[in-house]
C-alpha cells in the first residue's frame, strides 16, 4: 500500500490532481508477472476443459469461463500497452504482442487508436477514432438517411453484442489492414492465425470444438469488452465538449464512468471499472487503482454506472448529444 502524499487544504484540481496520482503510477514487477502468469494458467485450464471429454454442460461452463478470463487478460494487455506494467520487459512486450494477435486486437492498431482515444476523450470533434462516434442533435438532424443508419448501427445494442465481428474482426483487423497495410501488417497476421486456429479445431474436434474452444470464448470476451468500453463513455451524466472547453482532467472525471462491481466482476475485468482514474493517469497499474480511489477524496464522488440490466438499458438508449441541454438523449422525436 502506498502512503497518500501530503496535500494542501484546498481541494485538488487540474494538474495538481493529476500529480497527486503520480506516486501510484509505479509498477510492481512481482505483482504484474503474478497477474499475467496466474491469469494465463487459469485461462489454459479453462480452455482445456472446454476441449476435453467432460460432459457438454461442463465444457460449456469452461468455455464461458474462458471468455471471462480473456476479458481480464485483455485488460492486462491494455495496461502493458500503456506501459503501466512491465514497461521495460521485452519478454512481456513479446507475450502481449502475441496475445494482441490472438485476441484480434493487434498492437499496432490498439496503441494508435487507444492513445488517440485517451487524448481526445469526450471531444465532439475527433473522438471517434478508437471510440464510439458521437453526433449532436443538430448534426443528426442535418445528416443524410445513410449517415444516420450507419451512426445508429455502430451504436446499436446488437452491434455491441456482436463485437467479435464488428469491433474486433472487422474494426480492429480487416479495416485497418486494407487502409494501411504496411503500418498494420499484424492485422493480416491476426486474421490468418484466427482462421488457422478455427480450421484446426474444426478438423480435430468438429463443430463442438470450434464453438467451445474458439467462437464462444471470443464472443463472450468481445461482447463484454465492447459494452464496457461503450458504457464507460456513454452513460447518464456523461459530458462532451467542444475543443475550446475541453481539458484532460475534466474529460477523465466527467466523461469516464466509475462502474461499480462486486469483487468477482472486478477480478474478471481487472479493475477497469475505475475508469475515471485510469483516464486521469493511464500509467497506474490496474491493481493499484483501488488504492488511488481510497487515498484521494476528489476521486471518490465519480459519475457511476453498473452492470445491472436497468443501467445497461439506460446506457444503450443514449444516442446523441444535446448541446442545449448538455446531456445525452435518444433519437425519438428528432
Amino acid at each position: 500500500m502506498i502512503a497518500a502524499p501530503s496535500r494542501p487544504n484546498a481541494p485538488l484540481e487540474g494538474t495538481e490532481l493529476i500529480l497527486a496520482t503520480k506516486p501510484f503510477a509505479k509498477d510492481d514487477p512481482v505483482k504484474s508477472w503474478w497477474a499475467i502468469l496466474s491469469t494465463l494458467t487459469v485461462l489454459i485450464v479453462a480452455l482445456a476443459g472446454a476441449l476435453s471429454g467432460l460432459p457438454f454442460v461442463a465444457r460449456l461452463v469452461c468455455s464461458v469461463l474462458a471468455g471471462l478470463i480473456l476479458v481480464r487478460f485483455f485488460v492486462i494487455y491494455h495496461d502493458q500497452q500503456h506501459h503501466a506494467i512491465l514497461p521495460n520487459s521485452k519478454i512481456a512486450e513479446g507475450l502481449m504482442r502475441i496475445f494482441g494477435v490472438l485476441a484480434l486486437s493487434p498492437s499496432s492498431v490498439w496503441r494508435s487508436s487507444h492513445n488517440h482515444h485517451h487524448n481526445h476523450n469526450s471531444k465532439l470533434r475527433g473522438s471517434h477514432i478508437g471510440s464510439y462516434p458521437i453526433m449532436t442533435t443538430d448534426q443528426y438532424r442535418r445528416s443524410s438517411t445513410g449517415k444516420r443508419i450507419m451512426y445508429l448501427f455502430v451504436r446499436h445494442p446488437l452491434t455491441i453484442l456482436f463485437g467479435y465481428v464488428f469491433m474486433f474482426l472487422q474494426g480492429m483487423c480487416i479495416y485497418p489492414f486494407f487502409n494501411h497495410p504496411r503500418e498494420h501488417f499484424d492485422c493480416l497476421v491476426a486474421v490468418i492465425v484466427h482462421l488457422a486456429i478455427s480450421v484446426t479445431l474444426f478438423l480435430t474436434g468438429g463443430w463442438t470444438a470450434l464453438v467451445l474452444g474458439q467462437l464462444l470464448p471470443h464472443f463472450v470476451m468481445d461482447a463484454l469488452g465492447s459494452y464496457l468500453f461503450y458504457a464507460q463513455h456513454n452513460f447518464p451524466g456523461v459530458s462532451f465538449a467542444e475543443k475550446d472547453g475541453w481539458t484532460y482532467e475534466k474529460a477523465a472525471l466527467e466523461s469516464s464512468s466509475y462502474m461499480k462491481m462486486n469483487p468477482v466482476l472486478a477480478w474478471f475485468t481487472a479493475n477497469i471499472g475505475y475508469h475515471h482514474i485510469h483516464h486521469l493517469n493511464h500509467r497506474i497499474p490496474f491493481y493499484r487503482l483501488p488504492e488511488v480511489l481510497a487515498a484521494i477524496p476528489e476521486l471518490q464522488a465519480p459519475k457511476t454506472t453498473t452492470l445491472r440490466p436497468s443501467d445497461i438499458v439506460r446506457c444503450l438508449s443514449l444516442k446523441v448529444w444535446d448541446v442545449a441541454e448538455q446531456r445525452m438523449v435518444g433519437v425519438r422525436g428528432l
